[in-house]
């Protein structure tokens, strides 16, 4: 639909031989000053002016934005396309298909059920390291992921066909967001004749990749994804835009991992939940594109909407050099410069808060051991180790992952002298401090002889994750470091569980034209797959005699990965400590064997010559390394790769995939079935209710993150979905993991809140998904039983929780979950944005407790019965700033107090009022 253009911005731009329409922003007063992604936003609004959803005075407003001052402004901003993963986009196209069919109930037209804005699904979250450490582990890794996902294959592809502009990356392509900024990413879109920025939302938290090449970007939940799909915008207020000066250049040793903890830990610390983030100054210019893409990268872990660098002859550089047209790149410059949006390091443009990093001062640095914000210097990461290792031994890790010191006398905790379950002893490390030690002798399964674990072991090291497989810099010095260390005479111990997951098949051409890959193999890291593996807990199992060993001795052993995420029961089951680190030092810990390692002062080994071969001995030159580089990356990789992308191979083609433009679901299906959201629904949406009688089903902590409330990672044999799957004559052995199976709504239910890590304050000393379940007189129960029982009774449930809630990945599950538990509020200190969106998406609301105010402070245990009044004030229009919110039981006066209502925007309020977002949609689209 054309714009209805109040300011006069339509016009023409001419490149080479071709013009172009545009909306130029010089047309509003204000723009010339606005941030770079402020400039995007408005373009947006110009292009989609419409008179009713977006105005003049949305456009005005934004041209006038006042940097300092608070959100808001709401405005609607429309997405040029969506990008997808395969674990978030296999439910979004299951809900398409069952609104396909709910538009037909309701008399509509089910072909008006179609992607309105392009979109993209890259199959890279389900390949599993099963087989590693040997020539076949690509091989026969991607024949189980196609053993295993058959049947969601099968469905996504009939997806491809039965929508329009909805297209599939098969499976062993690469990760989604380095094809997205090497191949798919437009930077400047030119659609119809008219040429505009590129933006787009995922349903993947990483999405801000992108913001590296220009591209302005974030993460949605599924449910805000279908959406944006199906032509609806995304609704968001103004936000405040933070400006981060870079200055110098980064030093020799450290890398560009190392500038991104740097940058996470500030910007953390900083406070910019829910504000962009742009970089500027001088510095910028001199910042390659792939490491602003690993910087763009990690904005989820400093909780930023995005983290965006603007358009300059670095951006273009890399376009050329990844294959993207002469005519494509001419327009990116064109259409930046025409409309402000070139970088001008001399230009400051408006923002509301300013920091600066000098790269000169960084070091190397890792993450960990649960946080990707908690920063450690690798010259004290022995020392940081060690602090913390007691409270693992002890199952009383601290919630920020930091832990008080022991002293040198009092080594492990009160309590426990002996060490814990009898069997930890103090080891002296000469230099007067001692650690907890339980030495465990394993043989190996395949008669590589026996060896000693520990406490502390690097059980797995894998270079893994789009936040750094895209940056050749990192990746080649890691493959040169193991060329070093192989020369040297190293070798990686045998407990270590080594993999190499590329970000795309182009690392795999430079590592072969550079000839590394005979090295990273003599390590142990051979190609295991192009996918999201070791990040998302698609470790695999680790060997099962050391799997054994570390359980039946309950050892505390560590995880390095070159990844983004490494919270809590993330990574491995088997793992209680994960540490984020360039590719470079997760060989260097690899070597090394454990994380209780000071690479300063201690060798990884002795060389072929029997001297002591430090790290600094075999750690690449950063010249050689960017000499390699330049000698080993031609375009033609990027074009031969990405010339057939969609295609796939010939297990893809040769998948047998059902016709027609709606789906016929299969009954004994457990992978993908019809799910229950439209079931009943009518025109005209009921009025929404005040909670009455309402059960706490979870009281949580701070730092609760989509980890710990949606399904990911491994399905316990034990668990409900392992029962459910067992029901339903799925073998063990066949589980697969919860994001495979995240089109099965059944399995994903009685996953949500099962983390094994999860802490649920109504239990003491418990960990894992279970509650108390009041109508059976309080008793322990699984957290899916009792809410079976709550729902059997009708009672709705309520979850209490700290600050920071919903941290972490754009899981729609994690919402979706919770409302089929039957949870309808939420009520927490502080949320993180996407979550909060996401429940809201979902027909929950989420309350936020008063200003300075908690569970704890107002004498909350969980055990009450809540009701909360003033919701139905939304009925009448009118979103409440607070609702009263009262909690009895028996014996107790009831505590009251004013929870927060946390519908920030009228879009938000129209949703909630639907039942949920796609409920809104549908009715929408039935009615236009």
């Amino acid at each position: 639909m054309a714009s209805t253009d109040s300011f006069k911005a339509h016009g023409e731009l001419s490149v080479g031989e071709k013009s172009y329409e545009i909306y130029r922003l010089s047309a509003v007063e204000g723009s010339e000053t606005l941030p770079y992604s402020l400039k995007v936003l408005l373009e947006n609004l110009l292009r989609t002016e419409d008179g009713a959803n977006i105005t003049a005075d949305h456009i005005r407003a934004l041209g006038s934005w006042d940097e300092n001052a608070d959100p808001d402004t709401e405005i609607q901003f429309t997405p040029a396309r969506v990008i997808m993963q395969d674990f978030t986009g296999v439910p979004c196209v299951v809900d398409l298909a069952t609104m396909r069919e709910a538009v037909a109930d309701l008399g509509g037209n089910p072909e008006k059920i179609n992607p309105l804005a392009p979109a993209e699904l890259v199959i890279d979250h389900s390949v599993i390291i099963d087989v590693f450490g040997r020539a076949d582990a690509f091989e026969r890794n991607v024949e189980i992921e196609y053993e295993r996902n058959g049947e969601r294959y099968q469905f996504l592809r009939w997806g491809q066909g039965a929508f329009d502009d909805f297209k599939v990356v098969p499976p062993g392509t690469g990760i989604v967001h380095q094809v997205n900024i090497e191949h798919l990413a437009r930077v400047v879109f030119d659609r119809d004749g008219v040429a505009y920025p590129d933006t787009c939302v995922g349903t993947d938290s990483h999405t801000t990749m992108v913001n590296g090449l220009g591209v302005l970007g974030w993460g949605v939940g599924g449910i805000e994804a279908e959406a944006a799909m199906l032509g609806q915008p995304v609704s968001m207020l103004i936000p405040r835009v933070v400006g981060f000066k870079l200055s110098g250049q980064i030093p020799d040793g450290a890398t560009a991992t190392d500038v991104v903890l740097t940058i996470t830990e500030m910007l953390r610390e900083h406070g910019v939940v829910g504000k962009f983030v742009e970089f500027y100054g001088e510095g910028v210019a001199a910042v390659p594109l792939a490491n602003r893409a690993t910087i763009g990268n990690m904005s989820p872990e400093f909780g930023s909407t995005c983290a965006i660098f603007p358009i300059d002859d670095v951006t273009l550089d890399y376009l050329r050099l990844t294959g993207r047209s002469d005519e494509q790149v001419a327009l990116v410059e064109a259409y930046a410069k025409e409309q402000g949006m070139w970088l001008d390091p001399a230009k400051e443009a408006r923002y509301s808060e300013r920091l600066e990093l000098d790269l000169s001062t960084v070091v190397p640095s890792i993450a960990g051991p649960k946080r990707p914000q908690d920063r450690i210097e690798l010259s004290g990461a022995k020392e940081a180790f060690r602090k913390v290792l007691p409270t693992y031994v002890a199952h009383d890790e601290g919630a920020d992952g930091v832990a008080s010191s022991f002293p040198a006398s009092d080594p492990t905790p009160q309590g426990s002298p002996e060490g814990v379950n009898g069997g930890d002893k103090p080891e002296e490390t000469g230099n007067g401090s001692t650690r907890p030690s339980k030495k465990v002798q394993v043989t190996a399964a395949d008669g590589g002889g026996s060896f000693e674990i520990d406490h502390g072991i690097v059980s797995i090291a894998s270079i893994t994750s789009c936040t750094n497989t895209s940056n050749p810099s990192v990746m080649m010095a890691a493959a040169m470091l193991a060329k070093n260390a192989v020369e040297a005479g190293l070798t990686v111990a045998p407990w270590v569980k080594t993999s190499m997951a590329p970000g795309s098949k182009v690392v795999t051409g430079y590592y072969d034209k550079a000839g590394m890959w005979p090295y990273l193999e003599k390590l142990g890291f051979h190609l295991v797959g192009y996918g999201c593996t070791t990040c998302i807990g698609n470790s695999g199992p680790l060997n099962e005699e050391i799997s054994k060993a570390i359980n039946e001795n309950d050892l505390a052993v560590t995880s390095v990965l070159s990844g983004n995420r490494n919270f809590e029961g993330r990574i491995n089951p088997d793992v209680k400590m994960n540490y984020l680190a360039s590719p470079p030092l997760v060989i260097a810990y690899a070597l090394a064997g454990t994380m209780d390692f000071d690479f300063a002062n201690e060798p990884l080994g002795q060389g072929t010559d029997g001297k002591d071969v430090f790290l600094r001995d075999i750690w690449p030159a950063p010249a050689d390394v960017e000499r390699t580089i330049a000698e080993s990356i031609s375009q033609e990789m990027f074009t031969e790769d990405y010339s057939d992308v969609f295609a796939g191979d010939e297990r893809w083609k040769s998948l047998p995939t059902p016709e027609g433009n709606t789906f016929e679901w299969d009954d004994q299906s457990t992978y993908v079935r019809k799910p229950p959201y439209f079931e009943g629904m009518e025109m005209q949406p009921a009025p929404v209710e005040d909670i009455e009688g309402a059960r706490v089903l979870a009281k949580l902590g701070d730092s609760v993150t989509t980890d710990h409330i949606s399904p990911a990672g491994s399905i316990k044999a034990d668990s409900p979905a392992g029962k459910y799957l067992a029901e339903h004559g799925v073998e063990r052995k066949d589980f697969n993991s919860y994001g495979s199976r995240r089109g099965n709504h059944e399995v994903m239910i009685r996953g949500t809140f099962a983390n094994i890590r999860l802490k649920n304050q109504l239990l003491d000393g418990v960990e894992g998904g279970f509650t108390r379940d009041f109508t059976q007189g309080g008793e322990q129960s699984t957290i899916f039983d009792a809410s079976a029982n709550y729902q059997a009774a009708g009672t709705p449930l309520v979850i209490l929780a700290g600050k920071e809630y919903g941290s972490g990945s754009s899981r729609d599950w994690a919402a979706k979950g919770t409302r089929l538990l039957g949870v309808r509020a939420v009520i927490a200190e502080s949320y993180e944005r996407i979550h909060r969106s996401n429940l809201i998406g979902m027909g929950v609301i989420p309350l936020q407790f008063p200003q300075g105010e908690n569970a704890e402070s107002l004498g909350l245990d969980g055990t009450e019965t809540f009701a909360i009044s003033g919701i139905t004030e939304l009925n009448e229009g009118r979103t409440p700033k607070t609702v009263k919110v009262t909690a009895t039981k028996d014996g107790a006066d009831p505590i009251e107090f004013d929870a927060v209502v946390r519908i920030d925007t009228p879009g938000e309020a129209d949703y909630y009022r639907n039942g949920g977002i796609l409920q809104y949609v549908l009715r929408s689209l039935v009615t236009s």
